[in-house]
This record gives structure tokens, C-alpha cells and sequence, in this order.
């Protein structure tokens, strides 16, 4: 009965929240939803989207609502142990992961003040871990051990991704992931923890994949139909330059071929934190066979 009460105001909550993003994105300032150092004067400059309330709004409604009632059903040891900070963690972390998602998607950038925001509920978390304790870890765990495990978490994380984007740039020739999403994977870092971003990191890159290989093979649709167009006009080289130019005057941010990572990020950071207690009962008996279980 006391499961059903914290479904039904999860669902409430979920409901206000996701209007709230809503209402919140438009009169998020036009140079959080710019690339750095872009104005108005510049030549590739494109006034940022925003959310509406049919799709966005209602899209933000279902996230929220979901991540709440996962937190009512999966993580209910929190809220019965009265565990405040977690439960503030829970009830903040929601709607800023969709907007996240949404400003990634819509503008293709993350504004650092996302990213910070989630930092500071990182620290409230290593508050949490030395007042309310940390299910990740037993009570004989020396006291430092629970701010490492962030501290480690954020580093190793902001650090993957740059890997990836200096692996991507040097032998690629181009950007393999953006700035916006290694300052995201740091402060979730700092948010979940080590053993939390194996889970970030599986579900971020798994989901991606699902979004990645039907957008792949639309790309290669989409170039086989330009190589006919090329092939069968009677000027090829003045065709494939107009093509060539029509793709250039497509803003960064509405490449058909592009395909944000933040939204998968904030999905996996969700899907974490909404279940932690879940994950922590699957993941336990391997963390203690390798031997991490402080």
C-alpha cells in the first residue's frame, strides 16, 4: 500500500516537473544555447529551438514521471531510511537531465551550468555518504575510501570521453565528442560514483548504438541517392558543388547526421540513479569476487 502512495506521487511530481522543464527552457538565456563566443553578427549564427509543450513538453513529462516512479519502486529504501539528501538528489536530478537532453538535442550544446549543478548534487551525495552512509560500501570502509570512489569517478569519466575525442580528432580528422559531454560524464562522475558509472556508461553507449545504426544506414541511403543525382546530371561537377554548398549552409546543430551523446548520458545517469539499490543487489556478489568491496 505504501508503494502504491509513492507511485501516485511520483507520478504527480513527475507530471509538475516536466512542465516545469517546460516553462524553465524558455527563458533559459539565448547564450547558454549558443556555442562559445557566438552572437548574433556572426555568419553561422541560428537563434536556438525551444521546447514546446507537444512534443517536448509531454516527452518531458513521461521522462520525469518514469525516473520518478523507479526512484518510488526500486530505490523506496531511501525514502522509508530517511534518507533526505538522496531524496532531494532524486527529485532535483530529473528534470535537469531532461534539459540536458533537450538542449543537446534541440542546439547540440550543453550549458555548463547543467553540468556544475549536477556537481554540486555530487557533493551533496559525498555529504549523504558520510551522514546517511553508502550501500556501495560496508561500515568498516576507511573514511576516505567513499570520496575517492567519486573523486576517481569524475576524473576517469571526463577522462574517457576526452580520450575519445582526441583519439577521434587525430586520426579521424574530426570531433569525436564536444566539451559539453566531458564536462557532463565528470559531474555524473561525481554524482554516482565508480561502480555507478559502469552502469552510466553500459546503458549511454548501448542506447546509442540503438539511434546510431538506423541514423548510419540513412546516412548511406542519402549518399548512394547523391551519387545518382551526381551520376546522372548533365553537369556533374556543378551538381556535386551544389550539393557540396547546400550542405554547408546547414547549421552545425541541425546536421542530419549528427547524433547527441548528452541525452544517452543523462539516460544512463537516470537509469542509475532511479535504481541504485537494484543495480547495487545485481552488481554486489561480482564486486566482492573482485575483490573491490571496501
Amino acid at each position: 500500500m505504501q508503494t502504491i502512495l509513492y507511485v501516485v506521487i511520483a507520478i504527480f511530481l513527475g507530471f509538475f516537473m516536466g512542465y516545469l522543464t517546460n516553462y524553465i527552457f524558455k527563458f533559459i538565456p539565448e547564450s547558454w544555447l549558443q556555442d562559445y563566443g557566438v552572437t548574433e553578427k556572426d555568419p553561422n549564427y541560428r537563434p536556438s529551438k525551444r521546447m514546446t509543450l507537444v512534443p517536448h513538453g509531454l516527452i518531458a513529462m513521461l521522462l520525469c514521471i518514469a525516473i520518478y516512479v523507479c526512484s518510488a519502486i526500486f530505490a523506496k529504501s531511501f525514502i522509508d531510511s530517511a534518507n533526505i539528501l538522496r531524496v532531494v538528489i532524486l527529485v532535483l536530478i530529473a528534470p535537469v537531465l531532461v534539459l540536458i537532453t533537450m538542449s543537446d538535442r534541440l542546439n547540440r550544446i550543453i550549458p555548463d551550468q547543467f553540468p556544475i549543478f549536477i556537481a554540486v548534487l555530487g557533493l551533496l551525495s559525498i555529504a549523504s555518504d558520510y551522514i546517511d552512509g553508502n550501500i556501495w560500501f560496508s561500515s568498516d570502509a576507511k573514511w576516505y575510501v567513499p570520496l575517492l570512489n567519486r573523486l576517481i569517478a569524475a576524473i576517469v569519466g571526463g577522462g574517457f570521453l576526452w580520450l575519445i575525442g582526441i583519439i577521434s580528432e587525430t586520426f579521424l580528422g574530426k570531433e569525436g565528442m564536444g566539451a559539453g559531454d566531458m564536462k557532463l560524464l565528470t559531474a555524473i562522475g561525481l554524482l554516482t560514483g565508480c561502480y555507478g558509472m559502469v552502469v552510466v556508461i553500459y546503458a549511454a553507449v548501448f542506447s546509442a548504438l540503438i539511434f546510431a545504426i538506423p541514423l548510419m544506414i540513412r546516412k548511406q541511403i542519402r549518399l548512394k541517392k547523391e551519387r545518382e543525382i551526381i551520376k546522372n546530371s548533365p553537369n556533374p561537377t556543378k551538381t556535386r558543388r551544389e550539393l557540396e554548398l547546400a550542405k554547408s549552409r546547414v547549421h552545425f546543430a541541425d546536421d542530419p547526421d549528427y547524433l547527441a551523446f548528452g541525452p544517452f548520458l543523462a539516460l544512463g545517469a537516470g537509469v542509475f540513479l532511479a535504481l541504485e539499490p537494484f543495480w547495487f543487489d545485481k552488481m554486489i556478489t561480482f564486486i566482492k569476487v573482485l575483490g573491490v568491496y571496501f
